[in-house]
């Protein structure tokens, strides 16, 4: 999950535990993950995250993950891009075709790491749960090879690199890794702060749509005009509800204006990074920020708005250029696959646990876009905290950790999705 700020709001994962940490026990899921899968897919999780790739050097990760593919006896292939590795589970029948998407690559950086099993790689860390959506991905495929006698379809798992440098999705598209496959559906999962045993998804936009602004101006402003500019463009800009701030994270775990509830701050903005990144280039002064917005309808204002802003602040004259210089699409959720996923998982993981979400997440987001553009599909938010544990699974923060029982939640829940959408007619109810 690619992130857009550089500073960490740790409270985030506090309020998602104070919000959402009571549930009901869930009824049975028509997998489930006993102690020896369990056992083997957290020593899966756990070397991997003890040797983390970074995105274009996923060598030994595909490796390993092709090797467990084979001795599910599922066809693997690679090659398509990169280190990608794509698993085909083939049922006993013929019939639909619905893919599950899970990433490679690790992060740059130096992150705090408490864990026992920590990266043996300087520099390289899985801070963003790609290792627990590895595991759950392979324990997806062992519970559902267990069973492929009953399956109607065929179940594609693709493993894809480059996620963190937003690349990979879209690449594996342009060289035609569902040429000859053509998924009728496609879903993924991320791994997030809210407490182990939550799902959450929406319909339609899971995070707000984000646009890097890049403003080139004339040499000669001093370093207090450049301040007074730009927090004159946010002035500007920034739209929210009366009272909401979406860009307090704190609040996305609020049980009034968190993303679970229909009255959230989280919806209906527009806000900006904390500072633009200044600096020269080409002979010219560049200001450059990530702006975030929730309606698509209302992109195209921003350039404008910001246009008239600097001819407001009395600089005009010294405006180069503006425009959009990164402008990734965002995930969109299938309204309709949204709803029918929603049912099938409330019914096998019981509504506490599997909850309707509102608002939309700003300053992340997720290459899974690219699939959504070619295949209808549907990208769920996968709890891996534990308050109790002392575990914040806030993904790309100092201390990141997950609850490795979010990869048994992970599998129940997801294979018994996959299960159940392989005996929906294409365009129609339930199979009998």
């Amino acid at each position: 999950m690619k992130k857009f700020f550089d500073f960490v709001v740790g409270c985030l994962a506090c309020a998602c535990l104070a919000g959402l940490a009571a549930h009901a026990q869930p009824a049975s899921p028509q997998f489930q993950v006993d102690d020896a899968l369990y056992n083997k897919l957290v020593a899966i999780r756990q070397d991997l995250h003890a040797h983390p790739e970074l995105a274009g050097q996923e060598k030994r990760t595909a490796a390993t993950v092709a090797a467990h593919l084979r001795s599910l006896g599922l066809e693997v292939q690679t090659g398509h891009y990169g280190h990608s590795v794509v698993g085909l589970l083939r049922g006993a029948r013929p019939g639909k075709t619905i893919a599950w998407r899970a990433e490679l690559d690790a992060l740059a950086g130096e992150f705090a790491d408490p864990t026992p099993f920590k990266s043996s790689t300087p520099g390289v860390h899985h801070a963003c749960g790609h290792d627990i959506h590895i595991a759950i991905a392979i324990g997806m495929a062992e519970v559902l090879a267990r069973q492929r006698h009953t399956l109607q379809g065929t179940v594609v798992f693709v493993f894809q690199p480059e996620e963190e440098t937003f690349k990979g999705a879209k690449a594996l598209l342009e060289r035609g890794v569902f040429a000859a496959l053509a998924p009728d559906e496609m879903y993924g999962a991320h791994v997030t702060a809210l407490p182990v045993g939550q799902i959450v998804v929406r319909a339609n936009e899971m995070f707000a749509y984000a646009r890097r602004v890049s403003i080139r101006l004339t040499p000669g402003l001093t370093p207090q005009d450049i301040e007074q500019l730009t927090q004159r463009v946010q002035r500007a800009l920034v739209r929210a509800r009366p009272g909401a701030k979406p860009w307090e994270l704190h609040a996305a775990g609020d049980p009034a204006i968190g993303l679970a509830s229909p009255a959230t701050a989280f919806q209906d903005y527009l806000i900006l990074d904390r500072a633009f990144d200044v600096h020269t280039q080409n002979g010219e002064l560049v200001l450059e920020a990530y702006v975030y917005e929730t309606a698509a309808s209302r992109l195209d204002h921003i350039l404008p708005g910001i246009q008239r802003t600097i001819a407001a602040s009395g600089h005009a004259a010294k405006l180069r250029g503006l425009s959009f210089v990164q402008a990734d699409p965002t995930v969109m959720n299938s309204a309709k696959l949204t709803g029918q996923a929603l049912g099938t998982l409330q019914q096998s993981g019981g509504p506490a646990v599997v909850r309707l979400g509102y608002g939309q997440v700003p300053f992340f987001n997720d290459d899974f876009a690219y699939f959504q553009q070619k295949v209808p599909g549907v990208y769920f938010f996968l709890g891996g905290s534990n308050a109790a544990k002392g575990i914040i699974a806030m993904n790309h923060a100092p201390g990141f950790q997950v609850d490795e029982q979010s990869i048994r939640v992970g599998v129940e829940s997801f294979a018994s999705l996959m299960a159940a959408r392989l005996q929906v007619p294409r365009d129609g109810p339930p199979a009998e």
